[in-house]
């Protein structure tokens, strides 16, 4: 009898074996797979995050732009809730070249158009988010007039989280510093059209027909010594090379001094050569960050937006709002020298690509609406077109955009 029940225990457990063995492979595989597929999974989101370290662990960064997001892609929204973000009259340090209200403009609209990237939002500018980043920090914006009009915007928009900022100006007002003392913060301008030493740095009369700029290797330290200990460098050069094919150039060779003209592309080659092996040497990317501004566009031609022959920003009120607009104002032989250079630095040095948006903005510069030698005459008004400005920009306006994608891009990598 026991041997009968031992004989059907055994038979009952090869029967069980037997009918539940591919249960347990199958199951056993998909025990492998999945702790093969949460490895992976492991891994993809490790990373994740380390690329997304990547971009918070740059100096200033905060977090960062979302995936696949352009923020230079999008389009002209007219908005009167939220723009401008500040009125003229409350920011003292709007120059008379771009305080156009006080100076006859009769339209606004210019002041209330946000851009709106298509894939994304831009962040919120917080002016004392920004100062608090930036306390005991330097910020400093290099080059010309339209570098000038950024640092206004800036100090325009900073303005409204501390009212009390310190202006002070070396002897020759080519460095401007605005100090906000509750955050021990500096924004400063440095006039240097050309980066480089040129004979138009006076930054006060530069009105030089025959320009000439140095070229030597080591130019550019007539103006660099002043940038040492920023941390934050915004850059521009552009406006000052286009006027003619070419440029003139001086130079050093064997100990003789010589004057030749060169293609202002190859001239403007060397200059951003000479800038950026500046910053490698002396920017620290792991606490510093260096901006470049692309070209600001002009508009003297009205005909190229399907406007009369003869006519320029003059009397313009709205953008352009054909997508594949590009303009005389802009060059993309200039704008392919800024690729180039800039994507052989060894340290990163972030482009504000601001040139396509501001192209569609024929309506925001300072046209006629400026500080006039005798205001706005009869003679003037009878030919307004002859003495439109369509190169700078009215203030508020465009080039708060251009520091809302600054924001952007230092706080949101």
């Amino acid at each position: 009898m026991s041997s009968s029940i031992y004989l059907i225990s055994i038979s009952l457990t090869i029967f069980l074996a037997s009918l539940y063995a591919v249960d347990f492979a199958s199951i056993l595989k998909k025990s492998f797979l999945n702790s093969k597929l949460l490895e992976y999974s492991a891994q993809v989101q490790e990373e994740s995050i380390s690329k997304q370290e990547k971009h918070v662990g740059m100096p200033f960064a905060v977090g960062r732009t979302e995936e696949g997001c352009d923020v230079f892609d999008g389009k002209w929204v007219y908005d009167e809730v939220s723009r401008p973000h500040y009125a003229e009259d409350e920011c003292r340090y709007i120059s008379a070249q771009t305080r156009c209200q006080a100076y006859g403009r009769p339209d606004e609209a210019y002041q209330h158009w946000r851009w709106k990237p298509h894939s994304c939002s831009l962040p919120s500018f917080n002016a004392t988010f920004m100062l608090e980043k930036l306390r005991g920090k330097r910020m400093m914006f290099v080059g010309d007039s339209l570098t000038r009009g950024q640092f206004t915007s800036m100090a325009c928009l900073l303005r409204r989280a501390s009212s009390k900022f310190v202006k002070s100006h070396n002897r020759f007002r080519s460095h401007t510093v605005l100090r906000a003392r509750k955050y021990n913060a500096t924004i400063e301008f440095y006039w240097a059209p050309f980066l480089v030493e040129s004979n138009c740095d006076n930054a006060t009369v530069h009105q030089i027909t025959d320009r000439i700029v140095n070229v030597h290797p080591e130019s550019i330290n007539k103006h660099a010594h002043n940038w040492k200990g920023v941390d934050v460098l915004v850059f521009n050069t552009y406006m000052w090379w286009i006027r003619d094919t070419n440029i003139k150039t001086f130079s050093v060779n064997g100990g003789l001094e010589y004057v030749k003209e060169m293609k202002k592309e190859d001239a403007y080659r060397l200059v951003l050569k000479r800038m950026v092996r500046w910053v490698e040497k002396n920017m620290d990317p792991e606490k510093t960050r260096v901006f470049f501004t692309s070209m600001s566009p002009t508009h003297f031609r009205s005909m190229e937006w399907g406007g009369k022959h003869d006519g320029t920003c003059y009397n313009q009120t709205t953008p352009i709002t054909d997508p594949t607009y590009w303009g005389s104002g802009a060059s993309k032989s200039m704008m392919r020298v800024v690729e180039q250079v800039f994507g052989e630095s060894k340290i990163p040095i972030t482009v504000l690509n601001i040139t396509q948006f501001s192209a569609f903005r024929k309506d925001a510069h300072a046209s006629i609406y400026k500080q006039q030698l005798h205001g706005l005459t009869p003679e003037l008004l009878a030919n307004p077109n002859s003495y439109a400005d369509c190169t700078h920009w009215c203030l508020p306006g465009l080039q708060d955009t251009w520091n809302a994608i600054l924001y952007a891009k230092l706080f949101y990598p």
